[in-house]
C-alpha cells in the first residue's frame, strides 16, 4: 500500500485513488488533461521563453534564490522539473493552437464573421401592442426621444440605460432582433415587432464590423482548440478502474 496524499485525517493510498477520482467525477478532467499533454508533447520552448516564464514565477511568488525555489517546489509536492513543465504548459498549448490552426484562421474568421460583428442599439420592450404603437409614434413625431421613452416605459433592464444596449456581438440578442439589426440602417427607427412575449421598438445606433486582429485571432484559435478537444473527449473509452490500469471512466464495469 503506497501513501499518496494526506488531507486532514484522511489518507489516500495508491489503491484508493482510482475510486476517489471516479467518486468526485474527476476522471473526465483527467482525460482532458492527458489528451492535451499528448498533443503538446513534441512542442519545444526556447531557453529564452523558459527563462522569462520562470522569472515571472519568481516575481509572482517572491522567490529570491534557487535555494528558496527548491523549498517552494517541495511545498508544492513537485520537483523543479515538474514545476517547469507545469508553468510552460500554457505556452506550449498556445504554440500547438498556432501550429495546428493558424493556416485555417482566415477562412474560419470569414465563415463566422457575421456572428463576431458587434452592434450598439436602442431597445424598448413592452407586452402591450397598443402601448408599443403609441410609443413608436411619440418617437417618430419627435415628441420624446428614444432615451426618454425607454427610461419611462421599457419593461426590461435596458430602461436603466435609456434603452441603450451594447456593444454586443450579433449572437447575443434574440435571433429575430439580430436579423432586424443586420437589415436596418443606423438611426432607423423600426416599427413595433413581436418577439416572443414582447413587443419591441428597435433602432440601430452603430454597426462594428469585426476585424481579424490579435485578440480575435486568440479567441478563434481558442474556439478551434475547444472544438477539437470536445471531439477527442468523445472518443475516450470508459472501462474498469484498477491500480494497474487507470482506465478513463466514470464507473467500474458492472
Amino acid at each position: 500500500m503506497t501513501f499518496i496524499l494526506q488531507i486532514g485525517k484522511k489518507t489516500i493510498t495508491q489503491e484508493e485513488l482510482p475510486g476517489q477520482l471516479a467518486r468526485y467525477r474527476l476522471l473526465p478532467q483527467l482525460a482532458r488533461e492527458i489528451i492535451v499533454d499528448q498533443a503538446i508533447a513534441e512542442i519545444d520552448c526556447t531557453p529564452e521563453e523558459i527563462q522569462q516564464i520562470k522569472q515571472r514565477l519568481f516575481q509572482r511568488e517572491r522567490i529570491q534564490s534557487e535555494e528558496q525555489y527548491q523549498r517552494w517546489c517541495e511545498k508544492q509536492g513537485m520537483t523543479p522539473q515538474q514545476i517547469e513543465n507545469f508553468i510552460l504548459r500554457d505556452l506550449k498549448v498556445e504554440k500547438y493552437k498556432q501550429n495546428t490552426w493558424n493556416s485555417k484562421l482566415e477562412a474560419y474568421f470569414l465563415e463566422n464573421k457575421r456572428q463576431l460583428d458587434k452592434v450598439v442599439y436602442s431597445l424598448i420592450r413592452t407586452k402591450d401592442a397598443g402601448v408599443a404603437q403609441e410609443l413608436y409614434f411619440r418617437i417618430e413625431e419627435g415628441e420624446e426621444t428614444f432615451s426618454e421613452v425607454a427610461t419611462k416605459y421599457s419593461q426590461g433592464t435596458e430602461a436603466k440605460t435609456g434603452g441603450l444596449v451594447g456593444p454586443v456581438e450579433l449572437n447575443v440578442p434574440h435571433p429575430k432582433i439580430a436579423q432586424m439589426l443586420m437589415s436596418s440602417q443606423p438611426k432607423q427607427l423600426l416599427p413595433p415587432t413581436s418577439v416572443g412575449e414582447w413587443w419591441v421598438l428597435l433602432r440601430l445606433e452603430q454597426y462594428q464590423s469585426a476585424q481579424l486582429d490579435e485578440p480575435t485571432k486568440r479567441r478563434l484559435l481558442g474556439d478551434l482548440f475547444q472544438k477539437w478537444l470536445v471531439e477527442e473527449m468523445a472518443s475516450v473509452k470508459y472501462g474498469a478502474l484498477s491500480t494497474e490500469n487507470l482506465a478513463l471512466g466514470m464507473e467500474p464495469d458492472s
